[in-house]
């Protein structure tokens, strides 16, 4: 009934929003949409790697994004009221290194443009991409530091690791030629952090991880748990006592970190252990509020909440762009009957997660992909994403420091 509630009062207020817009002329917007802080722009769909465990389809579309397209997009997003600060542009949901490096020379010299000539307060776009490293060599780093691209780096540990699953679309191990990669970054002196997906072959080597990223040298480090999502409809950390293997995992991996302070930053207890030491807590996550997100494919379409909804398309929903920046601002999709479906089922999923789970201030809601995938809508509360992203690091965070706690007191 609150569901239903909450349903009704949203449709009505589109409706009244709608009728007020062909008022005035002037299409108006939920105040409490935005601030825009990350813009994910997909350059090509196409990867050069065919990981077992990757969500997007179309990793084979040698597609590319026109920069006519990408000017439309800033300008879209510019004349938003969502774009009131700085936000950061992440090249993203494909190989960005496929591109050549005249692309990222003439879409930087298009941004410092496109920023020049708008109207208002001044504004900053970082730029950041995502990249399996192979491609990475000196004319790369040149291209990074003169554009200040920021660089994130998949590797899923050592090669036993990661060879399994990110391999050539012609079956060929790919681990040396990212570490390769890597080799020129740490040459050049060009920050980067690493992600790496753990699977169910990785809850046994928690030793093994940890030496193999200190011995080289990468000190900011990220997990992504394998999940159950698009293209990947099952995740291997579903298999019988995952969960207890990825629980002593982290607990060995916080183990480690403590008696070598200093080795290397886990993105994953950084964050829970701020939230916590801080007592803060969080109301909500960027990947369930409306145009905090915004992401962009290679034909210009357009979604918002997080970037693993755009490309995949569902029977319940088709696929989830709202629009496209050819034709669709960034308001008048807030206003279409798709765009509030997906926001009211997103939202009353968030008030579940508020009301049912001792973990909200940690999540704020979670993402509604992970919701999606994993039960069929975006209106329930729990996942496995959230208890291994959320619940167990936070349990084993929490008991990690109240036993310093106990120790130092």
């Amino acid at each position: 009934t609150e569901v239903a509630g909450q349903t009704a009062v949203s449709e009505m207020a589109a409706s009244a929003m709608a009728a007020a817009s062909a008022t005035s002329g002037e299409p108006l917007t939920p105040p409490s949409f935005g601030p825009l802080r990350l813009l994910v722009v997909q350059p090509t769909p196409f990867c050069n790697l065919d990981c077992d465990y990757c969500y997007l389809p179309s990793r084979d579309d040698r597609s590319r994004l026109p920069l006519e397209l990408l000017e439309r997009t800033l300008e879209r997003v510019l004349e938003s009221p969502y774009a009131s600060d700085d936000f950061t542009l992440l090249w993203h949901a494909g190989e960005p290194l496929t591109m050549p490096i005249a692309f990222y020379d003439e879409a930087t010299a298009l941004i410092r443009s496109v920023l020049a000539r708008r109207e208002g307060p001044p504004l900053q776009i970082a730029q950041s991409l995502q990249t399996n490293a192979m491609t990475i060599d000196a004319a790369w780093c040149d291209c990074f530091e003169r554009n200040d691209i920021h660089i994130g780096v998949s590797l899923d540990g050592p090669a036993f690791l990661h060879d399994t699953h990110r391999r050539t679309r012609t079956g060929l191990p790919s681990h040396a030629a990212s570490l390769r990669g890597i080799g020129w970054l740490q040459r050049r002196g060009i920050p980067f952090q690493v992600i790496a997906v753990l699977t169910d072959d990785a809850l046994d080597h928690a030793d093994t991880l940890f030496d193999f990223f200190h011995g080289q040298g990468i000190d900011n480090l990220a997990f992504n748990m394998e999940e159950a999502e698009g293209e990947n409809l099952t995740s291997t950390l579903s298999r019988p006592r995952s969960e207890a293997r990825y629980q002593a995992f982290l607990e060995r991996f916080w183990e480690r970190l403590r008696a070598e302070p200093g080795a290397l930053r886990l993105r994953e207890f950084d964050e829970i252990a701020g939230l916590a030491c801080g007592d803060q807590r969080l109301a909500r996550t960027d990947m369930n509020h409306p145009f905090a997100i915004v992401n962009v494919d290679a034909r210009g379409n357009f979604s918002t909440f997080d970037p693993e909804l755009l490309s995949v398309a569902t029977a319940a929903y088709g696929d989830f762009a709202f629009g496209n920046v050819l034709t669709d601002s960034l308001e008048s999709v807030a206003l279409s009957a798709k765009f509030q479906q997906v926001h009211n089922e997103i939202r009353a999923g968030v008030e579940r997660c508020r009301a049912d789970c001792d973990y909200f201030g940690l999540c704020g809601g979670g993402a509604g992909s992970n919701k999606y995938w994993e039960r069929g809508t975006f209106d329930c509360s729990e996942t496995q994403a959230c208890r291994y992203r959320i619940k167990l690091s936070a349990d084993v965070v929490m008991a990690g420091l109240e036993r310093e706690l106990e120790l130092t007191g």
